[in-house]
């Protein structure tokens, strides 16, 4: 579902928050007011439901109060590059407050002709869970109110639904138990429907894997409007919306995740080194060779981030780190593994899980626990454009000093490199569509931002564009792969407002999904055979 794409919009240490489709089969829509299109939909849903929905609490137009309809609209998305003026927006919104409001907004949307876009979390990168920028009118269906969860521990499992946020989810099982947890998203807003839609890593995922490969049902409202779990959809529906991108096989309401042990006590870390303090890339070089090889239970990322240093401009790089254990352990795991970094006790800090999760969103840690359930409030709302690779070989010394001084270039950029091996090399590429399993060293995310008050904003977006091209031969290779939670328009499109292909679809379905698309591009054949969930990049079935 789009609903937020699953998208792991996860980049959180301090200075971030400080500095800060695919269309194969289209509706013909006959040419209406949005006025009159709400009131058509809103008769259709009441005689498709039995539950009431106060109108003032879930719908939102911009002919019948403009301020308000911007609010929700604004409320949980995070690009304001698809917030502006000149962008489409939908003729309302509907904030469902039941489970079978949501079934009755499809069969509503099929009745009358509209598109419509889902959003539980709104992090996606490219605004796909709402904007369309080639179907017009569409409708938005937010699914902030459905934020349910429901935590059993006897059983080790919890059922949280779509608009829950993963800060929600862990605060509540957290809140009953100090030794459960979940491995998914490292930043405490992002929407859990969507965000299981493209695999959902985190820091524990070397240990547990994927938030997708920990899930054990789902419900999930199909292009026919039926609630469906993993029993009546079936295990290739099932396999499919764990990790095949959001918004192409049905709307999730809820997943049902499987909770994993953590103990009472973990470590995190963070270190920053300069350029200057890193002479010839000694500790980055070492990091490349031995982050997939640690032990399970370490994570340890890399932030790239711009600095001043002495009135020139210099790179930072800070090692952020969480250990599922104390920090005597940690200290002599580095020193045997990873000496160069320097690691001491005196720059661990000991602390509970469910406290990490909040040092590890990029706050201190000293904030409250309680934060976690402030949802989005505590991100301030950026101009951005994102990227993502896949190393599989060390980049060697000189290709690094060309990264770098490709990287001075621009005042806002920021990368993320996230180690793999362990749980990930371990479970196969077919086990759910998300493929980027052994062989893979780490990930790259590519990220520059800009103020609203920026005049050039395509500087940014073609810095970036050059960067991802400097770096071609370091990386991943027949496809280059991509991450399906870091959408990324520039694959596989024409631009953002053409219809595409199948061929195009092909291109970037290679780079996120490998051999599984074939397979996604079956099943959506099957369950949505005319396309109903669509968007600029979601899958196609196998006729159009």
């Amino acid at each position: 579902m789009a609903a937020g794409m699953g998208i792991s919009y996860q980049l959180p240490i301090v200075s971030y928050i400080s500095f800060l489709a695919l269309f194969f089969s289209f509706c013909t829509i006959s040419p209406t007011s949005s006025t009159s299109l709400k009131d058509d939909f809103i008769k259709c849903l009441h005689r498709n439901t039995n539950i009431d929905f106060p109108l003032e609490q879930t719908f939102f137009a911009p002919a019948k109060n403009v301020s308000m309809f911007n609010e929700v609209l604004e409320s949980t998305a995070q690009n304001l590059r698809f917030l502006t003026k000149s962008m489409p927006k939908p003729g309302f919104i509907f904030n469902p407050i039941d489970e079978s409001h949501v079934q009755a907004s499809i069969i509503c949307s099929k009745k009358l002709d509209i598109h419509l876009r889902v959003r539980s979390g709104g992090h996606d990168y490219e605004g796909l869970s709402y904007v369309s920028e080639i179907e017009k009118p569409f409708i938005l269906i937010d699914l902030s109110k459905l934020r349910e969860i429901n935590v059993n521990i006897k059983d080790n499992s919890a059922w949280v639904q779509a608009g829950a946020t993963v800060g929600e989810l862990y605060y509540r099982i957290a809140e009953k138990s100090k030794v459960h947890g979940f491995p998914a998203g490292l930043c405490s807003s992002l929407g859990i429907g969507g965000h299981i839609t493209g695999g959902a890593y985190g820091s524990m995922m070397r240990k547990y894997g994927l938030g997708g490969d920990n899930v054990l049902d789902a419900k999930i409202v199909d292009a026919n409007g039926k609630i469906l779990n993993r029993t009546s959809m079936g295990e290739d529906m099932f396999w499919a919306i764990r990790g095949g991108g959001g918004a192409s096989f049905g709307i999730i309401l809820a997943w049902k995740i499987k909770l994993v042990p953590v103990p009472k006590t973990v470590t995190v870390f963070t270190i920053t080194r300069t350029l200057e303090q890193d002479v010839g890339n000694k500790i980055l070089s070492k990091w490349q060779v031995v982050a997939d090889n640690l032990v399970e239970e370490l994570f340890i990322r890399v932030i790239f981030n711009v600095a001043k240093n002495n009135g020139s401009k210099t790179v930072t790089t800070s090692y952020d780190a969480l250990f599922l254990g104390d920090k005597g352990t940690l200290v002599k795991v580095m020193k045997k593994s990873f000496p160069e970094l320097g690691l001491t006790k005196k720059d661990c800090v000991e602390m509970s899980w469910i406290e990490s999760v909040v040092y590890i969103s990029g706050f201190s840690s000293q904030t409250p626990t309680n934060f976690l359930l402030q949802g989005k409030s505590p991100f301030p709302k950026i101009n951005f454009k994102a990227k993502s690779d896949f190393v599989k070989k060390p980049i060697p010394e000189t290709g690094l000093i060309g990264m770098f001084k490709k990287f001075l270039k621009e005042d806002s950029a920021m990368m993320i490199w996230n180690p793999y091996g362990g749980m990930m090399a371990k479970i196969s590429e077919s086990q759910i569509p998300f493929p980027h399993r052994k062989g893979v060293i780490y990930k790259i995310q590519y990220l520059t931002v800009w103020p609203n008050s920026e005049k050039k904003p395509n500087r940014h977006i073609n810095w970036i564009r050059d960067m991802y091209s400097y770096m071609m031969p370091y990386v991943s290779s027949n496809p280059r792969q991509a991450y399906v939670n870091y959408r990324d328009l520039d694959i596989g499109m024409n631009k953002r407002n053409a219809k595409t292909s199948f061929k195009q679809a092909q291109v970037w379905g290679a780079k996120y999904f490998k051999d599984n698309f074939s397979r996604l591009v079956r099943i959506k054949s099957k369950v949505d055979p005319d396309n109903f969930f669509r968007h600029e990049q979601s899958i196609p079935p196998l006729h159009v």
